[in-house]
This record gives structure tokens, sequence and C-alpha cells, in this order.
């Protein structure tokens, strides 16, 4: 039998692009004409392609990540960075976070009120008056009645609950759980799995209050908080609102609330130390309660409000010889349960700042009391130093908060008692840093998949003046090995 041959054009797509075999000559014209037109469109795009590829090779674009846990000092690095070299659009929407500072007032004073729900003797009167030893005496005769002079203080400052929701309702929009419902259980690591409850019921009044108030990143909260454009500039001087009125009535009462010797004692006794958390204004009341108060530089860096989900800040450098790079910066949840999303970020970056509150080696983490939170900053930067993926990228560690380690040292605080390694070394706040600068810089060369350079830095990230030349030596430090990485340099 003769052996059938199939047709070159069997396939379809030959077929279909095949002439039709009764074209006339004015149509082979008109689709030769077409598929001309076609072809110079294609080339076109892929010229485009080719132009867009190589500019953007030749872009200077830096980007940095700031890791850390939860309460490092991300964000406040971040609006370092925006004052430093966006110094413009940082002063036109200070007025902005006025709403945040005036809810970080309200929730400091709710924290001192909340301490003198059930106070005992010893709280309120000296050891000398007791007739017998205060700690034999049965637990139901330790308590006793809040002074008269401080229940009245407590009825005065009642108006500040209705303050504080008219903040949230500003700051968190409606059906927003995460303000009571993020920073509970989830992963320490790096590459952990996140645990979820799963459920969509919102909780009691009172658990939102004692739970912090989380916003999404981005503008969504500024335009919130402004209510009319024109009061992001100077004109928001001249804006008094509701929470502000409030506030600056109140404001005798919060300074004696907060000046108050039996205050004082009760919070020693508990262990709440407002003045070392971020967002306290409380020395600072007569000026941040005036009708007319606009915030500074320094009250924004102090100001607390902790977002949930990925912050990413774009800026061009606006003089020197970096004119024209475009630096994006990402702040990254710190808490356990974000930290799983860090790792898809670490593509691409050029630099990370890792910061560590070393001041926090006598406090645990708030997901869990069981972790010490120096000990958990360890355990991850000894993660960020041996990941694979960030071999090549330099590791900039800011030890943070050294103020607040020294104003504990000097206060009689053990460092040794919570780090026993520190040993019978001085309790100085030098020696300290010192101290946790070779131990940092150790896991840092053993833990580096390849040798690199060490960068430490002790710093306390709302000091304008002192962070401001360590930022432009990072900064420097960063475009010089980003230029060298692009053989520019």
């Amino acid at each position: 039998m003769p052996v059938s041959r199939e047709p070159a054009d069997r396939d379809p797509l030959t077929a279909a692009l095949r002439p039709p075999i009764d074209e006339t000559e004015e149509e082979k014209a008109h689709r030769l004409a077409e598929e001309e037109a076609a072809k110079r469109v294609s080339l076109a795009i892929d010229e485009a392609i080719r132009l867009e590829d190589k500019q953007r090779k030749k872009r200077k674009l830096v980007r940095l990540l700031l890791l850390g846990q939860s309460e490092s000092g991300k964000s406040t690095t971040l609006r370092q960075f925006q004052r430093l070299y966006t110094p413009n659009a940082f002063r036109e929407e200070r007025i902005l976070w006025r709403a945040v500072i005036q809810l970080n007032i309200v929730r400091s004073i709710h924290t001192i009120l909340d301490a003198l729900t059930d106070i005992r003797r010893r709280d309120v009167y000296p050891s000398s008056i007791y007739t017998s030893d205060p700690d034999s005496d049965s637990e139901s005769e330790h308590h006793v009645a809040l002074p008269f002079h401080l229940e009245n203080l407590r009825r005065r400052l009642y108006p500040l609950r209705h303050v504080e929701s008219l903040l949230i309702a500003k700051l968190v929009p409606p059906n927003e759980h995460e303000a009571t419902t993020l920073g509970v259980g989830g992963s320490n690591s790096v590459n952990g799995n996140v645990s979820s409850s799963g459920s969509g019921h919102s909780l009691p009044s009172s658990v939102f209050h004692h739970q912090e108030v989380f916003v999404r990143p981005g503008a969504a909260w500024k335009l919130r908080t402004s209510g009319r454009p024109q009061s992001a500039g100077t004109t928001g001087q001249e804006t008094i609102d509701e929470s502000q009125a409030v506030l600056h009535r109140c404001c005798s009462d919060m300074i004696a609330l907060w000046n108050d010797p039996i205050v004082r004692q009760i919070l020693r006794r508990r262990k709440i130390r407002l003045e070392e958390s971020p967002g306290f204004y409380l020395n600072d009341l007569n000026r941040v309660t005036s009708l007319s108060y606009f915030p500074t530089d320094d009250d924004v860096l102090k100001a607390r409000l902790k977002t949930v989900g990925v912050s990413e800040y774009s800026f061009h450098m606006e003089a020197g010889p970096e004119t024209g790079t475009e630096w994006r910066i990402i702040d990254v949840g710190g808490s356990r349960s974000q930290r799983p999303t860090w790792v898809p970020f670490f593509d691409d970056v050029n630099a990370i700042i890792f910061l560590a509150p070393i001041s926090a080696f006598d406090q645990t983490l708030v997901e869990d009391r069981s972790v010490n939170r120096l000990e958990d900053s360890v355990l991850l930067w000894k993660e960020v130093c041996s990941n694979k993926l960030l071999a090549k990228v330099d590791l900039v560690l800011f030890l943070n908060k050294c103020d607040i380690l020294a104003s504990k040292l000097r206060s009689g605080i053990r460092l040794a008692k919570y780090v026993r390694s520190f040993g019978d070394r001085p309790n100085e706040p030098e020696v300290a840093e010192k101290y946790f600068r070779s131990k940092f810089s150790a896991i840092h060369r053993e833990h580096s998949p390849i040798p690199r350079k060490f960068y430490g830095f002790c710093t306390s990230v709302t000091d304008t003046t002192t962070t401001g030349g360590i930022i432009a030596s990072v900064k420097d430090m960063v475009v010089r090995e980003h230029l060298r990485a692009s053989k520019l340099l």
C-alpha cells in the first residue's frame, strides 16, 4: 500500500496563517501591508521594553529594610529618614500626628488610673505607721480605699474616656479588628508558621481599652485625622478640635495626678515605667495640651502608633552627590505573628538596619510573657545573620534605646541580675553598651555565611541630633556599597 504523507501545514497555527488559496493581488497587497504594520508595532514594543530595562539598570535605586521586634524603634527610624531627607513633606504632616499624640497622652493617664483600682495599705501609707508587720496581715487587710484627693482626680478625669473613643474612631476605620486581635500568639521565627483563631467577632470594649491601637500602613489614617485638606499646613495651628479642648481643661488635673507622690509610689511598686515607654508626654502637659499646640519634630518622633502590615516609603535625594537616587525604605511588622512575612522582602535588598532595644533586658514580650525581650532580639539577630538569602547584604545594627538603658542602670537596676554573662562588670551604661556590641558582633562574625564587615551603632532614635549623624553615616555607607555592587565606583 502507498504510504500517505501528512501535509506540511498540519499544524493548526500554520494553517491559520496560510494565505487563502483564492487570494487576489489586491487582497495580498492589503494583507502584506497589515503584516508590515504589525511588525513595526511589535519592533517598537520590543525597543521600548529594551530601553526601559536599560534605564532601570542605570537608575540608582537603593532598597533598605528595617527589621526588629515590636517596639524596637523601626517606625521612629523611618520617620528620622523622612525628617532628614524630605523635610518639607515631614513638616507638612506634623499636624496630622496631633491625634496620635493626644491618644498617647490619654492612654498614659488611663494606665495610671488603672493602677489605682487595686491599691494596698503599703502603697498609700509609709511603713513606719504600721502597728504590726504589714506582710504578716491577711490579703484582705492589705486593701484600702483610694485617698480622697486621688478619687476626686479620677472622677474629674473621666471625660478622657470619651476622648479616647473619639480618637480611636478617628484612627481606626469601622469594622476594623486589628486593634483588639493582633499581637497574641504567633510564631517567633522568621520562617515560622502563624496560628490564627479565625474568629471574626469583636471583643468587649474593656478588652479593646487595654489593647494597643493598630492602623494599616499608608495615608488612610492621616486623611481621617486631617478632616480638611488645608489643615495639613500651618493653618492647623488655629484648628481646635474637641479632644484638644478636653485635654486643655483636664491639664491641671493630669499634672496633679502624674506628680502625686502616692501615684509615683504605686507605679514604682507595680514596675510601671511610663517615662521609658514610647509616646510619653506627661512631662510636657502644659505645652502639648495648649489650644494652639502644634507638634514639633521631636513630638512626632516620640509618638507611638503601631502599624499592622508593611510600610514602604519612597523618596529621592534632593541634594549632594546622590541627587536623584531613589530610596525605598521598608518597615515590616515586628510582632511574632508578622515575622514570617519578612522573607519575601529579602530579595533585591541593598542593606538591612536591625534594631535591638538593649534597654529591654528586664522586660518580656507582650505576645509571650515567658520570653525575655533581649533574648528574643539576640535570637532574631542570629537568624538574620545566618540567613543565606542575606549572605551578600550589608547588615547595620542599631543597639537602640541607649538613653533608657542608662536611666535604668543609674536608677540602681542591676544588669547582671538579668544577664548573667555580664558578670561582675561595673553597672555603667558605657560598659553595658560595649558588652552588648561585642556580643552582637560575635554573633554576626560566627553566623554570617560569608565574611562581611560589621556595622554597629549605639542609638537613641528619638534623639534628632545624634541619630541624624548616624543615619547620614549609614546612608553614605549604603550608597557606597550600592555603587560598588553596580560597578559604578
